[in-house]
Formats: structure tokens, C-alpha cells, sequence
């Protein structure tokens, strides 16, 4: 009986231990829960974490910083007109002035008139089907405008004999490039959507030559009369382009 009694009491002290242990967990469960509830506090400041809607989106971001380029652009545009009033009024020799009259042109700072082409392309609807039997139905990438096909219609223009270039209000230079982004276009740092219009004063039958005769050009065409994307070619009798208006100074180069 003794040893029984014995037996039957040992165990008691192990319940208290465990509840010793629940407890212990129990508040460090509290402590964490209360540590969450704070960072989580200090984190939101006042916002509510559940929604994106204070957070700009890529394409809001993007737009404003094309519309930040823009406005940049319009200020080099007047402190570039301020310099050059001021080195007429230092004087100049007439053999200075008209070879930096030429460099300005042929660099494209200075706005240009004459006759020319005007280029403009679209994307198709997007409820586009195939247009021509037998040609399987569209994906989204073939009723979209692609950088190459803005590419193309440029590089035709300058082997066309263009003396100057126009990508929507923009004036191309010799650093200029085409870009696309998703399905707009982004241009020295501006970004643009479709319709894309190009225009270039030169010899209209030469540019228009040069357009027609551009491989890549026909196969855009292809898709033209398969998906109905956008293309229309208008020549003009007398067109004005702007002077470049951005920096010129480079900011990366390779030697080849």
C-alpha cells in the first residue's frame, strides 16, 4: 500500500509544469501578435496595406516622366535660343556664321520647310479578324504597331534622301532612337501611342520610292490587308518641321 500511495502521488508536480509552459506560449503569442500589430502600424502610417491604389502604377510613373521630359526640353529650347543671342551680340565673322548655320542644319536644330511625305501607322481594332481567306486568325502581337515597323519607315526616309525627319512632334538627330514600350512608343524620353506619324521633308517621289521598295515595309503591308492594321501615306506640298530641341550631348559611346 505504501508504494502504491507513493506511485499514485509522483506524477502530481508534471500538470503544473505544463501549464507553466502553456502559459509561456500563450504570451509569447500575445507578445508576437502585438509586435506584428505595431510594425504593421508603422509601416501603413495611415494607409490601408490591403489596396494599391496610393501606389502609381509603371504607367503612371511613365507618363510622368515623359511629361517632366517634355517640360526639361521646352527650358534647354530657351536657354539654347538665350546663347545664341547672346553670340550675335559678341559678334561673329559672316564665314563663322553661315558654317554654323549649316552645322545646325545638317545636325537638325533648326526647323525645316519644304515639300515631303507624311507616314502615319495605326494598331488595328482589337477586335480584328483575318480579312483574307485561308490566313489563320490574328494574335495580339500581329495587330499591333512594333518598333521595327517604325523603324523601317524611318530608315526608308533617310535612304530616300530626307533632309530632315519628324517622329510624331519630335525631330529626329543622328542619336536619336526608336523604342517601344508594350504597345507605346518612347522617343528621347517621351513615351506616345498609336497612331505614329512620321514626316520628312525631301523629294517626294524619292522618299516615296524609298518607302515602297522597304522589305520590311511590305511585309507590314501584308499584315495591312490580312488584319486591317493602319497605313496611310500622304504627300504634302509644303511641310515645317521643328528644330531639335534636346540635348545633344552624349552620354554613352564605344569605340567598334
Amino acid at each position: 500500500m505504501p508504494d502504491s500511495t507513493i506511485s499514485s502521488a509522483s506524477p502530481a508536480p508534471r500538470p503544473r509544469r505544463g501549464r507553466i509552459v502553456g502559459r509561456a506560449l500563450t504570451c509569447t503569442v500575445f507578445a508576437l501578435a502585438g509586435l506584428l500589430f505595431y510594425v504593421s502600424a508603422e509601416t501603413a502610417r495611415g494607409t490601408d496595406l490591403r489596396t494599391d491604389n496610393s501606389l502609381l502604377k509603371l504607367s503612371d510613373v511613365i507618363q510622368q516622366r515623359s511629361t517632366q521630359n517634355q517640360q526639361l526640353e521646352a527650358q534647354v529650347a530657351e536657354d539654347q535660343a538665350r546663347a545664341d543671342r547672346l553670340a550675335r551680340q559678341q559678334g561673329q565673322s559672316p564665314d563663322d556664321a553661315a558654317r554654323l548655320a549649316a552645322l545646325q542644319q545638317a545636325a537638325g536644330l533648326d526647323p525645316l520647310h519644304g515639300p515631303g511625305l507624311t507616314v502615319t501607322l495605326d494598331d488595328a481594332p482589337p477586335n480584328a479578324t483575318a480579312k483574307i481567306p485561308g490566313v489563320p486568325e490574328p494574335g495580339v502581337n500581329d495587330l499591333v504597331i512594333h518598333q521595327q515597323d517604325i523603324q523601317a519607315v524611318v530608315n526608308a526616309l533617310w535612304r530616300g534622301g530626307a533632309e530632315g525627319v519628324q517622329v510624331m512632334d519630335q525631330r529626329l538627330i543622328s542619336t536619336s532612337a526608336v523604342r517601344c514600350v508594350g504597345n507605346t512608343l518612347l522617343l528621347q524620353g517621351r513615351v506616345y501611342s498609336p497612331p505614329y506619324v512620321i514626316r520628312a521633308v525631301g523629294k517626294t517621289d524619292a522618299l516615296r520610292s524609298a518607302v515602297d521598295a522597304d522589305p520590311t515595309i511590305r511585309n507590314y503591308l501584308g499584315y495591312v490587308a490580312a488584319y486591317g492594321l493602319g497605313w496611310k501615306v500622304q504627300e504634302n506640298g509644303e511641310l515645317s518641321l521643328p528644330g531639335y530641341a534636346g540635348s545633344t550631348d552624349l552620354r554613352a559611346a564605344s569605340a567598334q
